[in-house]
C-alpha cells in the first residue's frame, strides 16, 4: 500500500474525474488523500479517500466565484479567462503549496498527483522534492509543429498560406502569453521558488508524467507530443463518480418510451446564463420531431415560463442512463461532457464560448464528429441547422463512433491508476 496525495480544484468538472481515479486507487488498497475545496471533501470521502480542505488557500464556491474573487463579477469571454488565471489559478497557488507542505510535514506521502489547474501542486512538489504527476481532467493540447497555437480556437491551416499562418502564429504565440509567463515566475518567487524554464503552455504539467483525459485522435495530427503525456480516455467511472447515482426525474419514462430521437442539451457549470445556449436550443427544436432533454446543472436557475411540449428539464440527468438513449448532444463544449458523449458514440453540436471551449469545439468540427457553431451564444436558427445536419448526415455519427472506440480502448480510470502506480518510487 502506498500513500498518495491528490489535488483537485473545487469545480465539478475537475473533482468528479479525479474522484474516479482516487476511487480506483482506493480499490487497489492505497491510502489516498485529496486536497480540495471544502464543498467537495465529502465527495472524496464517499469513495474511501480522505478529503482534505483548503486552509491557507482562499476557499471558494464555484457557484459564486466573485464572492472570493471580486474581479470576476460579470466577467465573460477573454476577460474572464484572464482574471481566472491571475486571481484564481495563479493567485491561490502559493497558499495551496503552503497547505500541501504542512500536510506532508504532518503525514508524508509517496506520490503527489495533481490537477493541473491546482498550480500549488507543482510548487509543493518542488519545495518537497516529491515525486509528482499530473492527473488532467481537462484537455492537454500543447503547442506543436504544423498546428495553430492553442487558445485561438483555430483549426490547422490548409495549403501554403494556411501553413504559413500557423507557423507565424506559433512563432509569435509566446509574445501574447509573455505577461502571464512573467506572472507565473513572480508567483514562483512568492512561493519561495527560483525561476524555471516553464512557459505559460507548460507550467501546469508535471515534466515527469501527465495522465491525460482524452485521446490522441481527438487532437490535431502531430508527432511531437512528449512521451510523458499519456492519454487514458474518459476519466468517468459510472459506478463511483456520482454520475450514475442522481435520482431519475419524474418524467424519465418519457425518455424510455420515446419513439423519436432524444436530443440532450447542456450548458455545463461555468457560464450558466440559460440565454446563452439552453433557451436558443429549446426554441430551435420546439417544432422538431424530437424529445429534448435539458440538464441545467447545479448552478443554472430554473427556467421561467412554459416549456415547449417536446422539452423535459431537470437540474441533473444521470448520463449512464441518458447517453445510451441520446441521438445528438447540444453542448457548450465542456470537456468531460464531450468525452462522455463520444464514449457513447453520440455526435455533437458545440457552442464553445470561452475558456477552453472554443478549442474543443474546433476539434469536434475539424474531425467531423459534430458541428462547431463558433460562438457560445448561437441564434436558434443556427442551432436548428446544425442539429439537422448532424442528425441526418451519417458521417458525423461514424466519426463520433470512431473517436468513441479509441476513448474506450485507452482504459480510463484503470489505466490512470496503472500509470500512477508505475510512477511510485
Amino acid at each position: 500500500m502506498a500513500s498518495i496525495m491528490m489535488t483537485a480544484m473545487p469545480f465539478a468538472g475537475h473533482a468528479r474525474p479525479i474522484r474516479a481515479v482516487a476511487a480506483e486507487l482506493v480499490r487497489r488498497g492505497h491510502d489516498v488523500r485529496v486536497y480540495t475545496g471544502r464543498s467537495y471533501v465529502a465527495l472524496f470521502d464517499a469513495v474511501g479517500a480522505r478529503g482534505v480542505p483548503w486552509d491557507a488557500a482562499p476557499d471558494f464556491d464555484e457557484r459564486d466565484l466573485s464572492a472570493t474573487f471580486p474581479r470576476l463579477q460579470d466577467r465573460k469571454g477573454f476577460r474572464q479567462v484572464l482574471v481566472n488565471l491571475q486571481d484564481l489559478f495563479l493567485g491561490t497557488a502559493p497558499a495551496q503549496a503552503q497547505d500541501l507542505v504542512a500536510l506532508h510535514d504532518d503525514e508524508p506521502w509517496d506520490l503527489l498527483a495533481g490537477d493541473p489547474m491546482a498550480l500549488g501542486t507543482r510548487f509543493a512538489a518542488e519545495r518537497l522534492r516529491s515525486p509528482w504527476a499530473t492527473v488532467s481532467p481537462i484537455a492537454v493540447w500543447l503547442p506543436g509543429k504544423g498546428i495553430p497555437p492553442t487558445g485561438l480556437g483555430l483549426t490547422p491551416g490548409e495549403g501554403v498560406l494556411g501553413r504559413a499562418r500557423d507557423a507565424l502564429l506559433g512563432a509569435t504565440s509566446g509574445v501574447g502569453t509573455a505577461a502571464l509567463t512573467r506572472l507565473y515566475q513572480r508567483t514562483r518567487r512568492d512561493a519561495g521558488l527560483p525561476a524555471d524554464t516553464a512557459t505559460f503552455a507548460t507550467m501546469w504539467y508535471s515534466p515527469f508524467l501527465v495522465v491525460a483525459a482524452g485521446s490522441p485522435g481527438l487532437d490535431y495530427p502531430r508527432d511531437d507530443l512528449p512521451g510523458h503525456i499519456c492519454f487514458v480516455g474518459d476519466l468517468t467511472d459510472d459506478g463511483t463518480d456520482g454520475a450514475g447515482t442522481a435520482a431519475l426525474p419524474s418524467w424519465w419514462d418519457d425518455v424510455v418510451d420515446a419513439e423519436v430521437p432524444v436530443v440532450h442539451v447542456t450548458q455545463g457549470t461555468a457560464n450558466v446564463d440559460a440565454r446563452d445556449l439552453i433557451l436558443p436550443a429549446l426554441e430551435a427544436l420546439a417544432d422538431e420531431d424530437v424529445l429534448v432533454v435539458v440538464g441545467l446543472g447545479h448552478r443554472t436557475d430554473p427556467l421561467r415560463g412554459p416549456l415547449p411540449a417536446n422539452a423535459r428539464v431537470a437540474p441533473m440527468v444521470p448520463y449512464p442512463q441518458l447517453l445510451p438513449r441520446t441521438s445528438v448532444m447540444i453542448t457548450n463544449g465542456g470537456y468531460g461532457g464531450v468525452l462522455q458523449a463520444l464514449r457513447h458514440d453520440v455526435p455533437l453540436v458545440v457552442a464553445g464560448g470561452d475558456l477552453d471551449k472554443p478549442e474543443i469545439a474546433a476539434r469536434i468540427g475539424w474531425h467531423g464528429a459534430g458541428v462547431n457553431l463558433r460562438t457560445g451564444t448561437p441564434r436558434p436558427a443556427a442551432v436548428r441547422d446544425a442539429y439537422r445536419a448532424v442528425a441526418t448526415e451519417p458521417g458525423y455519427r461514424e466519426t463520433a463512433a470512431r473517436l468513441g472506440a479509441e476513448l474506450r480502448s485507452l482504459g480510463g480510470t484503470r489505466a490512470a491508476a496503472d500509470l500512477l502506480e508505475a510512477h511510485l518510487p
